[in-house]
């Protein structure tokens, strides 16, 4: 059951942190979910103990550190820790993360907060940093740009280049300008029954829109091994190398499959890091044998459904892929 009360989401919370402590290997992702359900439940307090322990060197490595700093700077700043929250928000702007999810989560909430020349100056940012001229505009890009253009409509400063992306970006009926009227606060006060079916119409392409980011499915993910767990996958299970000849091919046709379901059309690819314990472990619930190489696209799977991939692909100037330490487009992302 969907929860619709506080004392609902508190109970959701309590699960999750239980699967948390049973899986240890996602504590992460479900530590996220507990915080988020928490805050709905109006127990910000509890929330920021999460994130806090998501943040504490005792805890097992988090490996989305500004996306949980993003979110708790929001969190503080909704129950009067606006000070804190700043000086989070400006450690992540120092830090210049290259996932765009901290970027938008500090650049909404300095919006939510009327710092409109604040959040205008994040969204820039980090499209200046994470978008390359000429490169098509990574899925979880394109927020930002949506983001940046509402702003700028509230603004009320004229169109420019990125602006004009986001509207070709923008697939719903209703334009963006339309949808980020500033014009559109007063309508939603009208006696005017043509003004309100208009606002109703532009309600429900926004709806639309949420609803299709929602249910999209979970990322095309491949499967990378390191060099290491490669190697003791093929110690343990010699069977499988008829899949992997060696760690190098292994890589190359991990991106060779991408840039063909990219060619073809396929959205939301992403990248699973594999580790010989947790494939075991999968094996065992599934209740098959580690060697069965068609284990490996499910195993794959079940990684991305659990909040486990990596866009793909990766901005050029950022690090690749594969873990080398080089930039990807100096690596695997060499034309």
């Amino acid at each position: 059951m969907r929860p619709d009360t506080p004392a609902d989401h508190t109970t959701e919370a309590e699960r999750l942190m239980r699967a948390a402590a049973q899986y240890p290997e996602d504590h992460e992702p479900l530590f996220l979910q507990a915080a988020a359900h928490l805050e709905l439940a109006g127990d910000r307090a509890r929330a920021t103990t999460l994130y806090d322990q998501l943040l504490a060197g005792d805890s097992p490595a988090t490996e989305h550190p500004h996306l949980v700093k993003a979110l708790q700077a929001a969190n503080l700043w909704e129950y009067g820790h606006a000070a804190e929250a700043r000086a989070i928000i400006d450690g992540i702007r120092a830090a210049s993360p290259l996932d765009p999810a901290p970027w938008e989560i500090v650049a909404e909430t300095l919006e939510s907060h009327d710092e409109l020349e604040a959040a205008h100056d994040h969204f820039t940012a980090a499209l200046t940093l994470l978008l390359t001229p000429g490169e098509d505009v990574p899925y979880a890009t394109q927020s930002l740009l949506t983001g940046r253009h509402r702003v700028r409509r509230l603004l009320g400063v004229e169109h420019d280049t990125w602006d004009e992306l986001a509207d070709t970006l923008h697939t719903a009926a209703v334009p963006l300008d339309e949808l980020h009227d500033p014009k559109r606060l007063w309508s939603l006060g009208s006696s005017d029954p043509d003004e309100l079916q208009a606002e109703i119409t532009r309600l429900r392409a926004e709806l639309g829109t949420y609803r299709t980011a929602l249910s999209r499915p979970f990322p095309v993910a491949v499967l990378h091994w390191p060099a290491a767990e490669l190697a003791e996958l093929l110690t343990a299970y010699p069977g499988l190398r008829t899949e992997y000849v060696s760690h190098a091919d292994h890589l190359s046709r991990l991106e060779a499959a991408l840039r063909d379901l990219h060619t073809a059309g396929t959205p939301n690819l992403g990248i699973v890091t594999g580790t010989v314990p947790s494939y075991e472990a999968f094996a065992a619930s599934e209740a098959t044998s580690p060697s069965d190489p068609d284990l490996l696209p499910q195993y794959a799977t079940t990684l991305a459904a659990r909040g486990r991939a990596t866009p793909w692909p990766p901005p050029r100037n950022g690090p690749c892929w594969c873990g080398s330490g080089r930039a990807y487009g100096d690596c695997h992302g060499v034309s």
